[in-house]
């Protein structure tokens, strides 16, 4: 557990003392000099080293939890929460989008098998329903947090997937290395209440929020490549979009 920066309190200054506490720790976060992940004292420890009331620390703590900078964990304590991974609205991958923004991403896969397609899927992927397709699920973590629980599905003849390693490598990697070039896709942004297993997973609470992602991937053919069920921590990820006037 980290002390954190070393705190200056004017006790003179209009600015309320639980104020400049958190200014502090806040430039210390921005800084890097308190890293994500990095948990922070009790306010109890940190109310007596500086010699304020518990109340006042709790407020100083709970502005940095309203602006999304710390994050309470029963059992834990409190943390800095990782930094909000922005995704473009890009024919790219989640694993090409972290690590091209610097991120080291990683991966379980918690399974990959051949499944019928159900209709939906089959809708989807232009195939038969019950067709044998490659099914696929992995938690994708950033640093110490999951950030993404992840279902695709794909044809059997677009690449054989239990030829490879997709715990190291992302998929959308692994088919443009198969010769697979996807030209263009249609995606649904939305968002629902977690599951209980998805909430294990994703460290989350039940019937928390999660932010969803639909999409059907094609090639220069025209051919459905890739359909994905994704779903996101909302305090971890957000969509970014460019809107130009017509």
């Amino acid at each position: 557990m980290t002390s954190g920066p070393p705190i200056t309190l004017d006790r003179g200054s209009p600015v309320p003392l639980y104020f400049q506490v958190a200014e502090q720790l806040e430039r210390a976060i921005a800084s890097g000099e308190i890293a994500p992940g990095d948990k922070i004292d009790n306010e109890v420890s940190l109310a007596r080293d500086l010699g304020l009331s518990r109340p006042t620390m709790r407020q100083a703590i709970q502005l940095l939890v309203d602006k999304g900078l710390l994050v309470r964990k029963r059992g834990v304590g409190t943390q800095v929460v990782q930094g909000r991974v922005r995704r473009s609205l890009e024919l790219t991958s989640l694993h090409d989008d972290l690590t091209g923004a610097g991120q080291q991403p990683r991966t379980d896969l918690l399974e990959l098998t051949q499944a019928p397609a159900d209709e939906e899927v089959a809708s989807e992927l232009q195939v038969d329903p019950g067709a044998p397709v490659w099914s696929l699920e992995r938690l994708r973590w950033i640093g110490e947090e999951p950030l993404a629980l992840m279902r695709n599905y794909l044809p059997l003849d677009v690449v054989d997937l239990g030829a490879h390693d997709l715990a190291d490598d992302g998929l959308y990697a692994l088919l443009r290395r198969s010769g697979i070039l996807m030209r263009v896709a249609k995606q649904r942004i939305g968002a629902r209440r977690a599951g209980a297993r998805e909430a294990t997973l994703l460290h989350e609470k039940r019937s928390s929020p999660l932010l969803t992602m639909q999409r059907t991937a094609y090639d220069d053919a025209g051919r459905a490549v890739e359909f994905g069920r994704h779903v996101y921590r909302p305090d971890l990820y957000a969509f970014e979009l460019t809107l130009v006037d017509r």
